[in-house]
This record gives structure tokens, C-alpha cells and sequence, in this order.
């Protein structure tokens, strides 16, 4: 793809089109959340929760679907700009990516004494882009490496505009009753 052609602006819009999916996915895991802990209720060695209720079969479902069904419509739309033949695992990876970084971070948090909600301020911004980024390079590499590298502003849109995107989300959500914090 060609990002070069458009305007910063077109580019960063496009950009915004791509990572979608993964924008998306916490959205819809909380949404679609809240049955079916990941862990079961199970404490690591260390006496805390592996991951904790807010990681839930549910909502990992429920997130990778919408984050998919979001891309699959924008494939529709703009299929010119962005996709290529392996359009669903793409999808797939942007989604479930985005909630596996969620997950791990989670993770870490819990390894570190936090609690459900505590911020972690870096790492609760880019937990799920970078997962997401990081499973398209191992399993669509070239895909990912042929608008990510196209000029500065995919990686200026991704690392600044994300946690913009991110805490305005997590505002919506937080003012509308489907987050318990505004982070």
C-alpha cells in the first residue's frame, strides 16, 4: 500500500481504518464480558488472582467477534485502501490480539500487587496495540510491513494517538456506566 499518495491527514485516517479492529475489540469485550472468568477464580503462587473477573471467556469472545465484525464492514467499504487476501486472520489478529495484550498486561499487574482498575499508565496504553502489532508480525508479516513502514505517520499514529483514542474511550465508557474507572 501506498500511504505516501495521500495527504497526513487521509493517512492517519487510514491508519485509524486499519488498527480498527483493535481499537475496538476492549469495547466490545466489555460489552459482551462479565461470564466465565479465564482463570476460574484460580490464585498464581504468588496469592493473587492469574488474571482476575475482568478477563472473561466472554469477553474475549465476545471482543475478537466485534472487533472483526468492525473490520469486516470497514473491508467492505474501503477494501481498496487496506486488506488483502487473508482479510479474516488479519482481523483475527488485530482483535484477539488487542485482548490477549489486555490479558497479559493483566497479568503483570497482578504480579505486581495491583488490583482490578489500578493504573499502570504506560503499559495500560499500549498493552493491546502492541499485541496486536506483535502477533500480524509473526503471522502476517508482510502484510503489516507494507503500510506500518510506509513514512512516519502509521508508527506517529499508532504511538501518539493511541493513548488519546484510548483515555477518550475509557471516558466514553466510564460516563455511559460500562467502566468502573476512567482508564
Amino acid at each position: 500500500m501506498d500511504l505516501e499518495s495521500y495527504s497526513i491527514l487521509e493517512c492517519i485516517f487510514v491508519v485509524l481504518l486499519i488498527m480498527s479492529p483493535a481499537y475496538l475489540a476492549n469495547t466490545f469485550a466489555v460489552l459482551t464480558g462479565g461470564k466465565y472468568p479465564i482463570d476460574q477464580g484460580k490464585l498464581h503462587n504468588d496469592g493473587n488472582r492469574i488474571l482476575g473477573d475482568g478477563k472473561t471467556w466472554s469477553g474475549l469472545i465476545g471482543g475478537t467477534i466485534g472487533g472483526m465484525i468492525v473490520g469486516y464492514g470497514l473491508i467492505i467499504l474501503i477494501h481498496e485502501f487496506i486488506w488483502e487476501s487473508s482479510n479474516i486472520l488479519i482481523l483475527f489478529l488485530l482483535s484477539f490480539g488487542a485482548l490477549f495484550g489486555d490479558m497479559t498486561a493483566s497479568f503483570y499487574k497482578r504480579r505486581r500487587n495491583l488490583q482490578r482498575g489500578d493504573k499502570f499508565a504506560l503499559l495500560d496504553m499500549y498493552d493491546f496495540i502492541f499485541m496486536s502489532l506483535m502477533l500480524c508480525f509473526i503471522f502476517q508479516r508482510d502484510w503489516l510491513l507494507s503500510w506500518i513502514l510506509d513514512g512516519w505517520v502509521p508508527l506517529f499514529t499508532i504511538l501518539v494517538l493511541t493513548p488519546f483514542l484510548h483515555r477518550g474511550v475509557n471516558i466514553i465508557g466510564f460516563k455511559i456506566g460500562v467502566k468502573n474507572e476512567p482508564w
